[in-house]
């Protein structure tokens, strides 16, 4: 109303005057008090608050209506909101997020309603990032993280993208999501070892390819990427500009080979800088998430063949968003 309110940050619908605010309920009191008890006119007094007249007026009127609850707060909200997405809707796509832990893209093309609209409802209900939840059990379990400057390259093969995510080996009969913690721990004596996961991804097109190797060695390195090169080429991108991973042993030495064969130039990260390599860490949550943790897997086997027809799934029919909800194929040309 003219009276310098802001927003409270405890409850978004209700106005409050900032604690330097023209007009707060003090000044309300004393705009009364020199107006009606003194018998001053509206005019000078506003004039003396630093507010406008108009607005002199309207505290007057609403304190002879009311009283002196008339110059109380009120929320800014509206009486009524008809274009408001309704209630049962609302559950419907809570219910789905909670159940399917999707995006709000996946939840708008499978409940009919735009994606801005899901992220509304689920901001207004409280929901949490998809990021922060354990993607098996839904619980929040990460803290919130700020995203650095975004780029994509021009062209399919400018750039591509490589790192390895080490997973725990699931032992015979199930690991601790199969069997509960208290089980899992009497075994914890007797580890197992590891799987790596090697991938690649492209910068423009998001085209992804995985491998899961018995190390990070130098040789496995070059083996992986000598593959991964012709997977690209297969599906299209026949040339690789650039390879950028970070700097390990591994990398900075063992590619020299394999990126001259390609003709390709390395380019290195910043060290302790991951985020710079950031299209394929995000690639490496997106398989713990949707791949690797996203159902319960009771043999090591059983999780290594699930990945080749992921892997189909997110190059051929997984929305992204980066991609205005394409698939990386789509950036492709028809091989």
């Amino acid at each position: 109303m003219g009276c310098g309110l802001s927003k409270a940050h405890t409850h978004p619908e209700v106005l409050v005057p900032h604690a330097n605010a023209r007009l707060n309920l003090r000044g309300r009191q004393l705009l009364i008090d020199r107006v009606v008890h003194q018998g001053r006119p509206v005019a000078h007094v506003a004039h003396e608050l630093g507010i406008a007249r108009q607005t002199g007026y309207r505290w007057v009127r609403r304190w002879r209506a009311e009283g002196a609850d008339g110059l109380v707060d009120r929320s800014s909200r509206p009486r009524t909101s008809p274009s408001r997405t309704p209630a049962a809707l609302e559950d419907a796509i809570c219910a789905a997020r909670a159940r399917d832990r999707s995006g709000p893209d996946v939840l708008g093309a499978a409940l009919g309603v735009p994606a801005r609209t899901i992220t509304r409802v689920l901001r207004r209900r409280g929901m949490p990032l998809l990021r922060d939840l354990d993607p098996l059990t839904g619980q929040v379990v990460r803290a919130s993280k700020a995203t650095a400057v975004r780029y994509e390259r021009d062209r399919p093969g400018e750039l591509v993208h490589v790192d390895v995510k080490k997973l725990g080996r699931i032992p015979d009969g199930g690991g601790w999501r199969a069997l509960g913690r208290d089980v899992a721990d009497r075994h914890r004596d007797d580890p197992i070892g590891f799987d790596y996961v090697h991938s690649m991804v492209d910068d423009h097109s998001r085209l992804a390819y995985s491998e899961i190797l018995a190390d990070e060695k130098g040789a496995t390195c070059a083996g992986f990427v000598t593959r991964a090169a012709a997977y690209f080429a297969a599906h299209g991108i026949t040339r690789i500009e650039r390879i950028m991973t970070d700097n390990a042993w591994a990398y900075r030495w063992s590619l020299r080979d394999v990126a001259a064969d390609l003709g390709a130039k390395q380019v290195f990260i910043r060290p302790h800088c991951p985020w710079q390599n950031g299209k394929v860490e995000r690639l490496n949550r997106t398989l713990q998430t949707e791949w690797a943790y996203r159902q319960v897997f009771t043999t090591n086997d059983e999780r290594a063949a699930a990945l080749a027809p992921w892997l189909e799934h997110y190059n051929t029919r997984r929305r992204h968003n980066a991609l205005g909800g394409l698939p990386p194929v789509s950036r492709l040309s028809p091989t």
